[in-house]
């Protein structure tokens, strides 16, 4: 009960950071460096003094202007305004990966789906107003991650084609900032960026292994925690519609993730998928990708991918929440 309360109180402070000034938290064992990026919180822990607070905002400054779309001079914007840009290796680095989990899912993982999210105002464009089925099927028409092709340094991709790399860059963040430590000889830390993860070592503080958790899918902003789990020199993701999701005049609730083969915002019990992986843009994008899949889908994909642990939070027939663990998931 103890390590639940500590958790819970973990994740109700950082999400209170998302609009905080920048925060360093300095013990005899532990640095924390608090503050707001990508839209939300981040929160890293490592376990030596020296403060990297300047490194962090500026390698959050080089991402953002590469692949946010909500930056109208970012790179990935003028790319999706169709004029000619360089991209740099992080863009390459989350474009190569996308690309491959885009074919490893058939498709369900498709950054292409952009204009699409956009016109159902998950995005930054803003909605397209009395959408109809005849105006998704030629959006439709753009989307597809095998319109597109990286050469040198530069994107080809049809005129229509909108390319969004938030279901994977928040990820890639995650990785960058650990990659950046372990540059440092930095062994033991956590990083947490809106509720992806990535960990390495233990918890100086405690002398164990980090404690995470993942919370339940309340759809009325309150926050518990559903699984308390330890996580060891891996990263997770978590992705769901419990937080972001819009309802109609007929009350109908719409999922902020947009199916890549309808067009449409994804319609199934499935509420919160976490996944395990080697690295958090990889959690990251199959967290996304195993919304639209469907619970049967997801099991089915997991046994030719033992490399991936998942868990599943979805509502019964009765309305009534219930988890699945596949391939191990939370087992130490």
């Amino acid at each position: 009960m103890n390590i639940l309360k500590l958790v819970l109180c973990c994740l109700v402070i950082s999400a209170c950071k998302e609009k905080a000034p920048n925060k360093i938290i300095t013990t005899a064992e532990n640095t924390q460096l608090e503050g707001s990026v990508f839209g939300t919180f981040y929160q890293v822990t490592y376990d030596t003094d020296t403060n990297y607070e300047a490194q962090l905002d500026s390698l959050f400054a080089v991402i953002n202007t590469s692949m946010s779309t909500y930056i109208d001079n970012s790179d990935i914007s003028k790319l999706n305004r169709n004029e000619l840009v360089n991209i740099d290796n992080h863009f390459k680095t989350v474009f190569s990966n996308s690309e491959a989990i885009y074919k490893a899912t058939n498709g369900a993982f498709d950054p292409t789906i952009g204009a699409v999210v956009n016109a159902w105002d998950f995005g930054p464009e803003g909605r397209i107003m009395d959408l109809d089925s005849l105006k998704i099927d030629k959006l439709m028409q753009s989307v597809g991650l095998d319109k597109v092709s990286l050469k040198g340094d530069g994107i080809i991709k049809p005129e229509g084609t909108f390319i969004d790399f938030n279901a994977i860059a928040k990820g890639y963040g995650v990785d960058v900032v650990g990659e950046f430590l372990e540059s440092k000889k930095v062994k033991n830390y956590l990083i947490n960026i809106g509720g992806e993860l990535r960990a390495r070592g233990s918890n100086k503080a405690s002398g164990k292994i980090w404690t995470v958790g993942v919370e339940n899918p309340n759809f009325n902003g309150t926050q518990s925690i559903n699984k308390v789990l330890s996580l060891k020199d891996k990263a997770m993701a978590t992705s769901g519609t419990y937080r972001k999701f819009k309802v109609d005049a007929n009350g109908n609730r719409y999922a902020h993730i947009i199916d890549t083969k309808t067009g449409y915002p994804s319609k199934t019990n499935l509420l919160s998928i976490s996944v395990i992986a080697d690295n958090c843009m990889t959690a990251d994008a199959y967290a996304t990708a195993f919304k639209a899949m469907g619970i049967e889908g997801v099991k089915t994909f997991l046994e030719a991918h033992p490399e991936l642990k998942v868990f599943l939070i979805f509502e019964n027939d009765k309305n009534e929440f219930e988890t699945l663990s596949l391939n191990g998931f939370g087992e130490n």
